[in-house]
């Protein structure tokens, strides 16, 4: 909304500010930042008061999670979400489709991951939205949004880019309309399986929105794009003023899911936060790097896959218990240096995906 305000620049020539992305994603941070800040607790005492018990616990969890953290109210996730919609409606350029259909995917993967926590809430039991109508439903939002990015796209849209080979696109043709919205889907449910001990999920969420916001400024000038040999893609540096909203969002957020944590994000919030970083993803032509950037959440989901088929398939369990945080948890290792070292991991793998826009 106020990058509007540039458009009166020739009469006010301060107002040629609001031009700058840079700006305006330092703008949206800051207002993110203090919204959840401002309004946090009383969202916090809101949803105590509403859910009474709280986000009821898995029996068959680790024994240390039924004393600390039972009772503790959930869809945290609603803080982080109105803090980021807020910020990006007030400093994102609001004529740029890709700001659209980010927030449609992030809003709509919201909406599903509530309605899930709710039945867990009311029901007091971890399971929620039948599995198949859920995927059913974040599918269906996935194909809309990149039905939108192929209308308004170029030739380079329905492309998928390969890391370390410069320029080199492969078209998927329609069959976009099938990798893309996998894209978001997983990336969606991986945050998701990840969220499970205090601060684990939030912080290496930002590390690759941080990661994505850069690539996507990059992406979107088509000067630092030709250096580096990547795909200009009209319009997708307005996704870091997304980014930086989410990044304030996301800090302020931590501030009350730090251990022991206050809130848990929920449903709610880790698949919103999973839908933006594949949208973000797709929209830039970085999927295969969202594999390297978003390693901590494949390897999360994968355990789970492992887990499930071996079980199935053997009788036998390769984990002592999925996701894998959970296993070290019974490995003995406290829940702070789950988190520290699972942060550490993250970090080291958004270095990695950023090194992938030079090596080519």
């Amino acid at each position: 909304m106020l990058a509007w305000l540039a458009d009166f620049a020739p009469y006010f020539s301060p107002l040629n500010v609001f031009r700058y992305i840079t700006v305006r994603t330092g703008g949206a941070a800051g207002t993110a930042l203090f919204f959840v800040f401002f309004f946090g607790p009383r969202i916090i005492s809101a949803l105590r008061l509403k859910q009474g018990k709280g986000q009821p616990i898995r029996a068959d969890g680790p024994q240390s999670h039924l004393l600390t953290k039972k009772g503790t109210p959930t869809m945290g996730g609603l803080m982080i979400l109105s803090g980021l919609i807020v910020a990006t409606l007030l400093w994102a350029n609001l004529r740029n489709h890709f700001v659209w259909v980010v927030l449609l995917v992030t809003a709509g993967f919201g909406l599903i991951g509530f309605y899930d926590d709710f039945l867990k809430v009311t029901k007091q039991t971890h399971k929620g939205f039948s599995g198949k109508a859920r995927l059913t439903c974040e599918a269906a939002i996935a194909v809309i949004a990149c039905f939108i990015m192929m209308s308004f796209g170029t030739a380079t849209t329905t492309g998928l880019a390969i890391p370390l080979v410069n320029g080199y696109v492969v078209d998927l043709g329609l069959f976009f309309l099938v990798f893309a919205p996998f894209v978001i889907v997983a990336s969606g449910n991986a945050v998701n399986l990840t969220d499970g001990l205090d601060g684990l999920a939030i912080v290496p969420s930002m590390i690759a929105t941080g990661t994505f916001g850069i690539i996507a400024w990059v992406a979107g000038n088509a000067i630092f794009a030709t250096y580096l040999g990547i795909n200009f893609v009209p319009g997708t540096g307005e996704l870091a003023v997304v980014c930086g909203a989410f990044i304030g969002a996301g800090l302020g957020f931590l501030w009350f899911n730090a251990p022991p944590a206050q809130i848990f994000m929920g449903d709610t919030g880790s698949l919103a936060l999973g839908g933006l970083i594949g949208t973000i993803a797709v929209a830039v032509k970085h999927e295969v790097v969202l594999v390297i950037v978003g390693g901590l959440f494949v390897v999360e989901a994968l355990s789970v896959i492992v887990q499930v088929a071996s079980f199935k398939l053997t009788g036998k369990r390769v984990f002592r218990m999925a996701p894998i945080h959970h296993h070290f948890e019974q490995l003995g290792w406290s829940e702070p240096q789950i988190v520290v070292r699972f942060w550490i991991i993250a970090f080291v793998l958004a270095l990695l995906g950023l090194s992938t826009l030079k090596l080519r």
